[in-house]
């Protein structure tokens, strides 16, 4: 998955949010914000952990652990609170605070 391909849809979201001044929608698109932050940041830690066992990964296990990821991410950031990203993001952007 292509994460600047990711950043333009979410770029483009928030855009459409601002001409509907639509608070769901506002929070929806920083939700996935949040989510694609953290799908970004499992990525990462993941590369910290070094390869074990016998056998090599093939591309079907690779495909799905990076699947498993963006589903963790997703679930982490739709829970009540996620990481808290979502929510500060959300208040900036009602209080005028962040400008696109």
């Amino acid at each position: 998955m292509e994460i600047t391909g990711d950043l333009s849809i979410l770029h483009k979201r928030i855009e459409g949010v601002k001409e509907k001044q639509d608070d769901e929608a506002l929070r929806k698109a920083c939700r996935e914000f949040e989510s694609i932050f953290l799908s970004i940041m499992f990525k990462e830690m993941k590369k910290t952990v070094p390869e074990s066992g016998l056998i090599e990964k093939s591309t079907g296990t690779e495909i799905f652990e990076e699947m498993h990821i963006e589903e963790l991410s997703k679930e982490v950031a739709n829970t009540d609170e996620g990481l808290g990203i979502a929510d500060m993001l959300y208040e900036q952007f009602k209080n005028g605070y962040i400008n696109w």
